[in-house]
Parts: structure tokens; C-alpha cells; sequence
């Protein structure tokens, strides 16, 4: 048997396993690595997928956005009775005035967005009561938040005509406005 030159070293960049050492989501991992392997469902694969993410990996997704995908009048229909599915963390939106009745299951929900949804009629699940009622992810709807919704993604990539946010100290007439950035001083990008 000689070395794999090739694959030599290589290691697959995949996480198998959480980061975390939360006991509730290493219980969660070890329920759903069972049914990703005992059953043929590409929900629970993908679930599992999910709660191996890093925090940066599970953004939080408000109510109105639950809402707007679940409950709207064009696919409302569709999901009437589905049971949204989001690995990560649903929270409260103030600007969303009603709240539709909806059946939400997700790692966790913040007070207020878990009250609102419980006066509105709904429920709020744990992955692990999902797990009960929905074994295969059958009747479910799986989200995602915006992941590049986070103040810092705004400042990332070099160069000028990036449009980049600068990390400036304060928005004003002396703070950035020199060359670069007006005909009278050199050049304007």
C-alpha cells in the first residue's frame, strides 16, 4: 500500500459535528443524525446540515419575514397548514401589525416574538416536538434568514467602485470628503 499523493493531507472542510458544547443541540444532533440515516428524507439531511452551522451560518429570522413567505396572498394557499421550519432564531418584528396564526418550529424564539405568536392563535415547536410530528419533514416549510444582512458584511470588499462602507468615525464635512472623493481635490471616484 503506498501514500494517496494526491488526497495526501486533504481533509473535507465540512463540519460533522457542532462547535457547541450546548447539551440541548448536541441531543438535537444525535436525534437527527438518527433519522438522516434511518430515513430516505433530504429534510432531515438538511436540517442536520443546519445545526452543525455557526451562528454567522443561522441568521435570525424576524416574524414579518415568516409572514411575507408563508402567509402571503399569492402563496398562502400553498402553505396554509404547514409547520415553518427555521434552525435559528425567529424574533419579533414591531412593524408588523398582525400576526397571522401560523405553527412555527425553531431552535429558539425570543419572548416577545413567542408571545405574539401564541395570541395570534399559533404554536411555537422545539426541533424535537417537530421531530415527533413530523418524523420526514413532510407538510413542513424550511427557511432561512438574510445572512448578509449584518452590519459587517456591508464594509467587506477592497477597492474603489465597490461601494464598501467605510469604517469612518463620524459622518460629517471633515471625515472622508478629501481626495477621492471631490473634483477639487485631485480626483473624484
Amino acid at each position: 500500500m503506498g501514500i494517496d499523493l494526491d488526497s495526501h493531507h486533504v481533509r473535507s472542510s465540512h463540519r460533522k459535528a457542532p462547535k457547541s458544547d450546548n447539551v440541548y443541540l448536541k441531543l438535537l444532533v444525535k436525534l437527527y443524525r438518527f433519522l438522516a440515516r434511518r430515513t430516505d428524507s433530504k429534510f432531515n439531511k438538511t436540517v442536520l446540515r443546519r445545526l452543525f452551522m455557526s451562528r454567522i451560518n443561522r441568521p435570525p429570522m424576524s416574524l414579518s419575514r415568516i409572514a411575507s413567505v408563508a402567509a402571503n396572498k399569492h402563496s398562502g394557499k400553498d402553505h396554509a397548514n404547514k409547520t415553518v421550519v427555521i434552525i435559528g432564531t425567529v424574533t419579533d418584528d414591531n412593524r408588523l401589525l398582525v400576526v397571522p396564526n401560523m405553527s412555527i418550529a425553531a431552535l429558539r424564539f425570543t419572548a416577545t416574538a413567542r408571545a405574539r405568536i401564541t395570541d395570534a392563535g399559533g404554536e411555537c415547536l422545539t426541533m424535537d416536538q417537530l421531530a415527533l410530528r413530523a418524523p420526514t419533514g413532510t407538510n413542513t416549510l424550511l427557511l432561512r434568514g438574510p445572512k448578509n444582512a449584518r452590519e459587517a458584511v456591508k464594509h467587506f470588499g477592497f477597492g474603489p467602485h465597490t461601494n464598501k462602507k467605510p469604517y469612518v468615525e463620524s459622518k460629517g464635512r471633515k471625515f472622508e470628503r478629501a481626495r477621492g472623493r471631490r473634483r477639487s481635490r485631485g480626483f473624484k471616484v
